[in-house]
């Protein structure tokens, strides 16, 4: 067993994920960068390994139960502890997507990525968190689940892209919930919404902010204290309503 923290980050191969990967690391974290594609995991943690950093790559679809379960074996057995977990895996809705005439299937594989692959593999490695003196989660959000967003919040466009807000929204709800049943036991849990983040070619132009500002948002929550707070959706630091 490694005498260092230890992370895991879901959807670590690009964007955000990685560049929480990169913090982490960074701060002598041992990093499990995860992804459902194996070979972009271990392409992705070479590039990070290879500027001297501890980030090791980990297959997971948070889709499959008998593979999440088959992961947090894996982990248990080596690097044998887990501190941090950051559930940053989400899939995309279209844009034009509306309440009144969405693909209902499709919007069900969209849950099982944002709500229930953040559930499920949460469920899988808490035994683990447990076990650490220092134990947190982050839940990877954002304001399209808030009615508090004038931007991109609940109901700013007419419902575009409903399946995304509702399972960011039901993310939101899920982090409340975990973390009243896991009060009083030092597992913190928390969600972040890390803003419009440029992760796609030209999300600049459109206001969008760099990716390592929004990762930092994330790392923040990965790293409170033990007096930290737990059970609040927060960006930048900063309490935001929901």
């Amino acid at each position: 067993m490694t005498d260092a923290r230890v992370a895991l980050v879901t959807g670590g191969a690009r964007g955000i994920g990685r560049e929480v990967c990169r913090a982490l690391a960074s701060e002598g974290m041992t990093v499990l960068l995860s992804a459902r594609d194996g070979d972009r995991a271990a392409e992705a943690a070479a590039v990070l390994a290879g500027d001297g950093l501890d980030v090791r790559p980990l297959a997971l679809d948070v889709t499959d139960p008998a593979g999440v379960a088959a992961a947090a074996a894996a982990v248990r057995d080596d690097p044998g502890r887990l501190d941090v977990l950051v559930n940053n895996a989400a899939s995309f809705a279209p844009w034009d997507e509306t309440p009144s005439a969405a693909d209902l299937d499709g919007a069900r594989e969209l849950m099982e990525v944002n709500l229930f692959g953040a559930w499920r593999v949460t469920q899988a490695l808490l035994p683990l968190l447990r076990e650490s003196p220092s134990p947190r989660v982050v839940n990877v959000s954002s304001g399209a689940g808030t009615r508090a967003d004038p931007i991109s919040g609940l109901g700013a466009h007419g419902g575009a892209a409903v399946s995304y807000g509702v399972s960011k929204a039901a993310l939101n709800a899920l982090t409340t919930q975990m973390a009243a049943e896991l009060a009083g036991t030092g597992v913190l849990v928390n969600a972040v919404c890390p803003g419009l983040t440029a992760t796609s070619p030209g999300m600049e132009e459109m206001g969008a902010r760099p990716v390592p500002e929004g990762a930092a948002s994330v790392a923040w929550a990965a790293t409170l204290p033990d007096d930290g707070p737990t059970g609040g959706l927060f960006r930048d630091g900063r309490i935001m309503p929901w």
